[in-house]
């Protein structure tokens, strides 16, 4: 088996480079940097440029499945120029991806496209899962609204098409976990708001392992990419304290503070989101990090 990767150099790419290789599957990725283009037994780079709508189309030699990850962080301040970027960035890979595969002979049986839990609305309430008939009002879930429709083009082609909703990624090699750790470790750590709000999360390690498990079982469909025990914010942040045994002191830090520093992007950590992964578990997936105490003591 042959796996295309796009936005596989990311935190979650790596992943699934690392899991695709311990399976003897090779890989193939997309990069937009001629310098990180490299060629070996198991691993080939190939150059394109979707803002230039330009693809090297043997890319797609061999293939039998695409991961598709590839689009701009959200982890960064959202200013209108950027948030446009994180909507095109989408938009664009994607478009150019099933335009590319419109125009030449191909074995392409299934694609993969990360998405997020963002779509959901923002609730202390509801439990969600992936047949939830609705989407919030928030920038994200346009974004993942409009993501998951281009996506489905590839279904014109009669390509498989799934669609894992990425929840909170707990990583040691980047993304939210560092961010939290840092506080904590010089004592000035604290929940944000209520503490209140849910926090889907899941160990990278699981992450990467459903991405292959959905292109190795031929899995259509969306599927959340969450652990099965969401937590509140105020208990994920007293986790990661009594993980390194380090005391939480400091009242909770208001809501309009962060929106001060962070601007409209403080909804990452004020949304609420508690969602289900039990559909993926039917399916025959088995958690490695089934509880967050586990994977923190992992990470951390």
């Amino acid at each position: 088996m042959k796996i295309l990767i796009t936005g596989a150099t990311g935190i979650i790419g790596q992943e699934i480079v690392k899991r695709c290789h311990e399976l003897d599957i090779a890989v193939n990725y997309l990069t937009t940097s001629k310098s990180k283009i490299e060629i070996s037994e198991k691993y080939q780079a190939f150059y394109w440029s979707p803002n230039n709508n330009d693809i090297d189309e043997q890319c797609f030699s061999g293939v039998d499945a695409i991961i598709h990850l590839a689009g701009a962080t959200v982890s960064k301040r959202w200013t209108p120029e950027y948030k446009k970027e994180i909507l095109s960035s989408r938009i664009d890979s994607t478009n150019l991806l099933v335009k590319s595969l419109k125009s030449i002979d191909h074995n392409v049986k299934q694609v993969v496209s990360a998405s997020a839990i963002g779509l959901y609305p923002d609730s202390l309430i509801n439990f969600y899962d992936e047949n939830y008939n609705g989407n919030g009002d928030s920038f994200l879930a346009e974004v993942v609204t409009a993501w998951e429709t281009v996506v489905g083009g590839f279904s014109e082609l009669g390509i498989l098409v799934s669609k894992v909703r990425i929840g909170l990624v707990l990583s040691n090699n980047g993304g939210a976990l560092p961010q939290m750790v840092k506080p904590i470790k010089f004592g000035v750590g604290a929940a944000f708001g209520s503490g209140q709000q849910w926090q889907s999360w899941i160990h990278i390690e699981d992450l990467s392992c459903i991405f292959v498990y959905v292109v190795q079982h031929r899995l259509d469909g969306v599927y959340n990419g969450v652990a099965p025990n969401p937590v509140t914010n105020k208990e994920l942040t007293q986790s990661i304290a009594n993980t390194l045994n380090k005391p939480l002191i400091l009242p909770n830090i208001p809501k309009i503070f962060m929106k001060l520093i962070l601007g409209e992007m403080h909804v990452l950590l004020f949304e609420s989101q508690r969602v289900s992964s039990k559909k993926i578990e039917e399916q025959g997936y088995y958690f490695k990090f089934y509880q967050l105490k586990s994977a923190l003591k992992d990470l951390l």
